[in-house]
């Protein structure tokens, strides 16, 4: 699986991501190209370019537009007039409308009216359109790959912008930022832009620690600021861990444990199936005896390092545990494909394992085990016989 990890260590804003986005398939005349489908956004006013630079010592990609529009201020209709009634993809319009639409919404709650009568000031302008809709058209260049982002470095201190002296994170950024991992480091300035704020909550299928994988490449997006942390976002192109050559997969996951002793043993069954919904890749109970000789149960949940903040949310809330225990997991896995046979039962889906690249074992899906003992009226010890039967 490729995927984009955003290392918003130094914040992040629409011109570092679309730098450091374009670094990794750079093709300006293509880029352009499609801005320039924006038949609505007259050309004229602007134009764009990419700079390598430096900041501290770390090279990169800086993002430039060069304008000189007079009228910045556009409301969500006329963006929409400009992005609909283009030929980007079908795709490129419906998720820059989407991130539109939040941004909107955002900036109304501040000023307390509706995102009909939003006019937007910085984020309308040609260079943060041209930021938004940049990005896009760069994540579909890459072939949408899953994006994962780090915890954001805001910033702190205060911020000049449109509507006077503001604090840091500005206003419309704390609510796009709401209920995502956020923190300030550095000497003061705004370190996360409404934009950057936007592009992340819209684009992250997850905020998390680095993944496990490989990293296939990196690159840098440059900011306009100088600070004793570079402005500089990071962003890593990553694989799913390659087979190893002896037939082991080797991955990392998050383990969540939580020792209960006050809760109905009743109700442990859908907080397990509820894990399992919600993405847990193992979820089993273990009985303990807890301080005081109290019998208790240990709940145990192995993920994706990405969704253990998730599963740790859903076992605080569906169980009577006051904290949940995290570490993190060397894992080998045999390899394995699934192959569907025919049987005189029917067909059913088989799982065969490999180990030095032959097979080493081969077992009948639970599920269709059990579907097809419903269907004959047999049970499944009788299912897995005639299974059993066929030499698998």
């Amino acid at each position: 699986m490729k995927t984009l990890y955003f290392d918003c260590f130094a914040g992040i804003s629409g011109d570092m991501l679309v730098g450091a986005l374009f670094a990794l398939s750079p093709d300006l005349n293509a880029f352009k190209a499609e801005l320039a489908k924006m038949t609505a956004f007259n050309s004229d006013d602007y134009s764009v370019s990419f700079e390598e630079s430096a900041k501290n010592g770390i090279t990169g990609t800086h993002f430039k537009v060069h304008t000189h529009e007079h009228h910045p201020h556009r409301g969500l209709h006329d963006i929409e007039g400009i992005i609909m009634s283009s030929s980007l993809s079908e795709r490129i319009k419906r998720e820059t409308m989407r991130a539109f639409a939040l941004l909107a919404d955002a900036e109304a709650r501040v000023h307390g009216t509706t995102p009909d009568k939003i006019h937007f000031h910085e984020v309308g302008a040609v260079d943060s359109i041209l930021d938004i809709v940049g990005t896009y058209i760069l994540i579909d260049k890459l072939g949408w790959p899953r994006v994962l982002c780090s915890p954001i470095n805001v910033g702190s201190g205060t911020v000049q912008c449109a509507h006077g002296v503001l604090p840091v994170p500005a206003p419309a950024t704390e609510i796009l930022l709401r209920n995502v991992p956020i923190y300030s480091n550095g000497s003061p300035m705004e370190r996360t832009t409404p934009t950057g704020a936007l592009l992340a909550k819209c684009l992250a299928d997850a905020f998390s620690p680095l993944p496990g994988g490989v990293i296939v490449t990196s690159s840098y997006g440059l900011g306009t600021r100088d600070s004793d942390i570079p402005n500089v976002l990071r962003v890593l192109l990553m694989e799913s861990a390659p087979k190893e050559p002896e037939g082991f997969e080797r991955d990392r996951v998050a383990s969540l444990a939580a020792n209960i002793d006050d809760m109905n043993p009743q109700d442990f069954a859908l907080v397990c199936e509820r894990l399992f919904e919600a993405g847990a890749l193992d979820v089993w109970c273990e009985s303990i005896f807890m301080k005081k000789g109290r019998p208790g149960v240990k709940l145990s949940c192995l993920c994706e390092s990405e969704s253990a903040d998730a599963l740790s949310k859903l076992m605080l809330k569906n169980t009577t545990t006051q904290g949940v225990r995290r570490s993190t997991l060397d894992r080998v896995k045999l390899c394995y494909k699934i192959e569907k046979i025919s049987t005189s039962l029917g067909e059913l889906n088989v799982k065969t394992a490999y180990l030095d690249g032959e097979p080493l074992r081969s077992t009948p899906e639970y599920e269709d085990v059990k579907r097809i003992a419903v269907a004959r009226g047999l049970s499944m010890p009788e299912v897995r016989s005639v299974i059993q039967n066929l030499n698998l």
